[in-house]
């Protein structure tokens, strides 16, 4: 029922380790039976499966092994006061800040370690921005399997932490993630490692389809009208259109017209620049800004990121790092959600597709929050100036002190 299918030349093999189409050279993607599903496949099926990306097994290039830690199935929230603020009136947060280890990543991680498993590799690996060290390291740990990382040596040292504390080697190389990346690629060529998002990367990027899954089951079986997606390599947006594309060709939806929007940060930002300039492939740039879980400078799958957005009706946004923060703060003021810096781009991305009018106030949006802010709290530094302090502990000193603090 799974094969693995070229996205280039269209040649079709076995489901078995292997990214790379022999024949072009083309990435290889994951492709289901999809005529079959549909005559077994059914929303109540779904429903009837575990709470954890595991219900749509079916869709997915693994099946779930014991001592998963719980993936997926985090809430989507509607942002009353956030939509608000914007003026909209239907505005949800998919929240994956919830997932085991504060990021979506563990979706993708999931899925590569249950692979992994089923075809006997020891070590799971991975090139990272961050967020994904650690969730490779504590999927590792519970899988018995050795865990060893690749970062860049300028990473949010909270993460750097998370990582160890899991049990992972981690490897700081001095350079940037596509550095690190490049080294990975040709590490994978000498040793028997899974590293997730190089040699495994057809597998472990089929996780990410879980969010949009979730998103519209959680919506009673509708698709939204907007969905912003923060992109780094571009995997995440390109895997939500083909989320969407598989459940209209399952029949779990008869149809969608979900418009894909990109959002990137100023600093980095080869595919919203190609989206934006109307160019069919990406031009890579050195990363420099805040977003660090963001900074990939030559993205993976930046090409087929700009087809989907395209494809969708969907724009794509670029934000400085200023707006990058307010949009932290902002989400978090209003929503009671803090997130890592990915978050502050997506918000601040919404709040520019809602200025160029590209979104009407009555349309459903979904906005994806990624990863978790209390892996950087350094990044919320600025609010400080909030912060009171009383010599004494009586009531009158401190109503003198609120007296003079901002609303």
């Amino acid at each position: 029922m799974k094969q693995l299918r070229c996205r280039e030349c269209g040649r079709t093999r076995p489901l078995e380790p292997a990214f790379v189409c022999e024949y072009c050279f083309g990435p290889l993607e994951v492709i289901y039976d999809y005529a079959n599903l549909r005559t077994s496949l059914s929303r109540e099926s779904i429903a009837a499966g575990p709470s954890t990306i595991w219900r749509y097994a079916d869709l997915l290039p693994a099946t779930a092994v014991d001592g998963d830690l719980g993936t997926g199935f985090t809430p989507l929230s509607e942002a009353r006061n956030l939509g608000r603020e914007l003026g909209l009136a239907n505005l949800y947060i998919k929240n994956d800040t919830l997932n085991p280890t504060g990021s979506f990543k563990d979706r993708n991680v999931a899925v590569a370690t249950a692979f992994a498993l089923a075809h006997g590799f020891e070590t799971l690996s991975c090139s990272s921005t961050g967020n994904l060290a650690g969730s490779v390291a504590a999927y590792a740990a519970r899988a018995g399997l050795r865990a060893l990382v690749f970062i860049p040596s300028d990473l949010e040292r909270g993460k750097v932490g998370a990582a160890e504390a899991y049990g992972a080697t981690v490897v700081e190389v001095d350079g940037t993630y596509d550095d690190v990346n490049r080294l990975c690629a040709e590490l994978a060529d000498q040793h028997s490692w899974g590293i997730v998002n190089v040699n495994l990367r057809p597998f472990y990027s089929e996780g990410s389809k879980t969010l949009l899954f979730e998103v519209v089951e959680q919506l009673g079986w509708r698709a939204p009208d907007h969905i912003v997606v923060p992109v780094a390599a571009g995997s995440l947006l390109a895997k939500t259109a083909k989320a969407l594309d598989e459940l209209v060709s399952v029949g779990l939806l008869d149809g969608t017209t979900t418009r894909i929007h990109a959002a990137q940060a100023q600093g980095c930002a080869p595919i919203s620049t190609a989206i934006r300039e109307g160019a069919d492939r990406v031009t890579p740039v050195k990363p420099k800004t805040v977003a660090k879980s963001l900074a990939i400078g030559n993205p993976a799958d930046g090409r087929y990121a700009i087809r989907a957005v395209r494809q969708s009706g969907g724009w794509a946004t670029a934000a400085p790092d200023p707006e990058i923060l307010a949009g932290m703060a902002l989400l978090a003021e209003t929503e009671g959600i803090l997130a890592e810096t990915a978050g502050g781009v997506a918000v601040a991305g919404l709040q520019r597709l809602v200025a160029e009018n590209r979104i009407d106030a009555q349309e459903t949006v979904v906005l994806c929050i990624t990863g978790s802010g209390l892996k950087t709290p350094e990044l919320f530094s600025s609010h400080e100036g909030r912060r009171l302090h009383l010599s004494r502990a009586h009531a009158a000193d401190a109503e003198l002190a609120l007296a003079g603090a901002p609303a």
